[in-house]
């Protein structure tokens, strides 16, 4: 199987499980807590991983104990980390994410660790059969790195500074619900709105966009597919367009059709909602 490299963001993630967020000056006992690898483009590739794609992480941490176990962390989870850079002088980034009725992200992510141009590794990322990049970053850095790819460019996300410039450079799109309207310029509030929407971009092999409370709508050249919400128990929804953005480039990328790639991202979603924080749980899937 050709090698994925994931471009995007790194950082500590504290999940904290509580029975309910108290108000100003109360206190809460914490039911469950993890501390994991996290940022959405480090768990797009633990995701590649454990489904068992050769995939190497593009990303920033500070130059600190939290950096150093991150890239460690990554080296277990079988991800390449010759990409990863080690700023200077900047802290590791921080996401605490708090369960209880939903999810509340808290965020420390410090300037430093978004990635520069000159962070890039332009050849490892030339050499890989797909390149995924995730939207986390400044455009003109992922615009960089989408037009140094010669392998597949899957899209995490739409930005507004240089959309029509990244979307050329694309062959696959994922966009949430509000990513998709944004995109489009209008109201998405059925399946048929976001397949709609989605046959406007004609020029990418596949495009597949979120639809809340619906499901997930995919087109491609040729077919179009609608996969309702399944019954999972949703725990926490952190994550789970992490693990979908995974699998279909793992799919795609072992020469699965748009269909069965659709399928397995569905499938990797639903798995990783029904557990608190984003680290995906794909192995075996």
């Amino acid at each position: 199987m050709d090698d994925v490299v994931v471009v995007g963001q790194i950082a500590r993630d504290l999940v904290l499980v509580v029975d309910e967020v108290p108000g100003s000056g109360g206190t809460a006992p914490v039911r469950e807590r993890r501390e994991m690898l996290g940022g959405k483009g480090a768990n797009i590739a633990v995701g590649l991983a454990q489904l068992g794609a050769p995939v190497a992480l593009v990303g920033v941490v500070g130059d600190d104990e939290a950096g150093a176990r991150l890239i460690a962390r990554a080296g277990a989870d079988g991800i390449s980390t010759d990409g990863v850079v080690s700023r200077p002088d900047c802290r590791s980034g921080l996401i605490v994410n708090v369960v209880a009725d939903g999810w509340r992200y808290l965020e420390d992510l410090p300037d430093g660790v978004l990635l520069r141009e000159d962070d890039l590794p332009m050849d490892l990322i030339a050499r890989a059969g797909a390149v995924v990049v995730q939207l986390q970053q400044r455009p003109e850095v992922a615009l960089k790195a989408a037009r140094a790819a010669s392998g597949r460019v899957v899209l995490d996300g739409v930005p507004e500074r240089l959309r029509d410039e990244l979307l050329a450079c694309a062959d696959v799109l994922r966009a949430d619900h509000q990513e998709a309207e944004l995109l489009i310029g209008r109201e998405i509030a059925s399946a048929d709105d976001a397949l709609e929407a989605a046959r406007e971009l004609k020029d990418l092999e596949l495009v597949a966009f979120a639809v809340n409370d619906v499901g997930n709508v995919f087109v491609w050249d040729g077919g179009e597919l609608v996969v309702p919400l399944g019954d999972a128990e949703v725990v926490d929804t952190t994550g789970g367009g992490d693990a979908f953005v995974a699998a279909l480039t793992f799919a795609l990328t072992r020469g699965d059709g748009p269909e069965a790639a659709a399928r397995l991202a569905v499938e990797a979603s639903g798995a990783t909602v029904t557990r608190p924080g984003g680290r995906p749980n794909l192995t075996g899937l």
